[in-house]
C-alpha cells in the first residue's frame, strides 16, 4: 500500500490520535510549569518542610522511570482509593514527571538573577512576594525559556508513554493500525513525521518568540 493508499484510508483515524496528543501536550505542559514553578520557589523556602517536600519530590519524580510512574498513577492509586479516568493519569504523570526536571530550572534561573536586583528591590522596601513577583520571576523567565524549549520537546515525545495505559493519542492509534495491517514503516513513520512536525514547526518557533517577546520587554534586545 502506497503512503497516499494508506492516508487516504488512515488519515483520520491518525488525526484524531493527533488531537489527543496535543491535548495531552497542553495540559500536561501546564501542570509541568505549575510544579516546576511551586517545587522551585518550595526548594529555597526558608520554611523546613515545604523545602522537605519540595525536595522529595524533585527526588522521587527525576530518580524514576516515567513509565513507572505512569502504572503507579493509573493502577496502584486505585488501591488507596484514588480513581483516575486515563486521560487524566496520562497527562498528569508526564507533566509531574517534566515539573521535577523544570523545577530545577526554575531554582537555577532565580539564582542566577544579579545580586544587585535582589538589593534594589530590598532597598524599595518591597515584600519578598511582591519582589519576587515583580523583580526577579520576570528576570529569572527570560533565562529559563532555553531550556524549557527542550524540556516542553521531551514532554512531548513522553506523551507516548500514555499509549501503555490505553489513552487513544497518536501512538496508541499507530500501534493498532500496525497490529491490524503489519504496516510498520507507513504507521510508525507518519507518527514520526507528525512527532518532528510539532516539535520543530510549532513548539520550538513559539519558544523562539516568546524569548524575543520577553527580552525586549526587559530592554534586552
Amino acid at each position: 500500500m502506497s503512503i497516499w493508499d494508506f492516508l487516504e484510508t488512515y488519515g483520520a483515524r491518525l488525526a484524531n490520535g493527533t488531537l489527543v496528543t496535543c491535548a495531552q501536550f497542553l495540559f500536561a505542559s501546564m501542570v509541568a510549569i505549575v510544579a516546576a514553578l511551586l517545587a522551585g520557589l518550595g526548594r529555597m523556602s526558608g520554611n523546613w518542610f515545604i523545602r522537605s517536600f519540595s525536595i522529595i519530590y524533585i527526588e522521587i519524580f527525576r530518580g524514576t522511570s516515567l513509565l513507572v510512574q505512569l502504572y503507579w498513577i493509573f493502577y496502584v492509586l486505585p488501591l488507596f482509593g484514588v480513581s483516575l479516568p486515563k486521560f487524566i493519569a496520562g497527562f498528569l504523570s508526564v507533566g509531574l514527571n517534566v515539573g521535577a526536571y523544570g523545577a530545577e530550572i526554575v531554582r537555577g534561573a532565580i539564582r542566577a538573577v544579579p545580586r544587585g536586583q535582589w538589593e534594589a528591590a530590598y532597598a524599595l522596601s518591597m515584600s519578598p512576594a511582591r519582589r519576587m513577583r515583580r523583580i526577579i520571576l520576570p528576570q529569572a523567565f527570560v533565562l529559563m525559556l532555553p531550556p524549557w524549549g527542550n524540556l516542553l520537546i521531551e514532554l512531548l515525545k513522553g506523551t507516548a508513554l500514555v499509549a501503555l495505559i490505553a489513552v487513544a493519542d497518536l501512538m496508541f492509534v499507530a500501534k493498532q493500525i500496525n497490529g491490524a495491517t503489519f504496516l510498520s514503516a507507513q504507521a510508525f513513520g507518519v507518527a514520526l513525521v507528525v512527532y518532528f512536525v510539532l516539535a520543530r514547526f510549532l513548539i520550538t518557533p513559539f519558544m523562539r518568540w516568546l524569548e524575543r517577546t520577553m527580552s525586549r520587554r526587559l530592554g534586552r534586545i
